[in-house]
């Protein structure tokens, strides 16, 4: 069964307090397609105006770092079916003891907070949200985990400005999926393997996925 986690990335809507809604138009209308096709044909160009970080996205290393990889050079088994660790994640601040005792090398680690109930909401957006700690990241950092995912405005505290999950984790080059949703309909047991697959944009650090799992 495949489960959807992607957040659906819709005219106006605002992914993150400060950065611009994306703008979707046409491009090319059907009405004014048919002029230039045989009578009965017709078609529809749409454009998408947005910033990278809109939706459900993933962080490469050149999202934090200007030496890093962009999203370009991901490859594929590396967003693609990995084994996922979900953890279910209790109170604001995410730390050590949270995921002490799990075996994370070459997995994609869940976290559910719970607080994607709160997208399109003030509430989202009022920087009470989970976040994972700095104790956190660093182990983290050398567990071998291969992708951090988290159902939250943002992996880290957005009161601390030095933004230690994502200079920890992008450094030692984790990849981070941001505003993930429906991770309650996934299994506490049972195998669950993680689809995250960016386009491939040369030059950005960041862009929106189709994150799914399948169980």
């Amino acid at each position: 069964m495949l489960v959807d986690l992607s957040h659906t990335i819709e005219h106006g809507m605002i992914t993150y307090a400060g950065l611009p809604p994306p703008a979707i138009s046409d491009f090319l209308s059907r009405e004014a397609s048919r002029s230039r096709y045989a009578a009965g044909t017709e078609f529809h160009t749409g454009r998408i105006d947005m910033v990278a970080n809109t939706g459900t996205y993933l962080d490469k290393p050149s999202h934090r770092f200007a030496d890093g990889s962009d999203v370009s050079m991901i490859p594929l088994d590396a967003v693609a079916g990995i084994p996922a660790l979900l953890l279910r994640a209790k109170g604001r601040s995410i730390d050590a003891a949270a995921i002490a005792g799990h075996d994370l090398r070459g997995k994609a680690l869940l976290i559910h907070t719970g607080w994607s109930q709160h997208w399109r909401t003030e509430t989202y957006f009022n920087n009470q949200h989970p976040f994972v700690s700095g104790d956190a990241a660093e182990k983290l950092a050398r567990s071998g985990v291969r992708l951090v995912g988290v159902d939250s405005y943002n992996i880290d505290d957005t009161a601390d400005q030095s933004r230690p999950a994502h200079t920890l984790l992008l450094g030692a080059g984790i990849y981070i999926v941001e505003h993930l949703t429906n991770l309650e309909s996934l299994p506490d047991l049972g195998p669950i393997h993680f689809f995250a697959v960016p386009a491939k944009v040369r030059g950005l650090g960041t862009f929106p996925v189709r994150a799914f799992a399948m169980v």
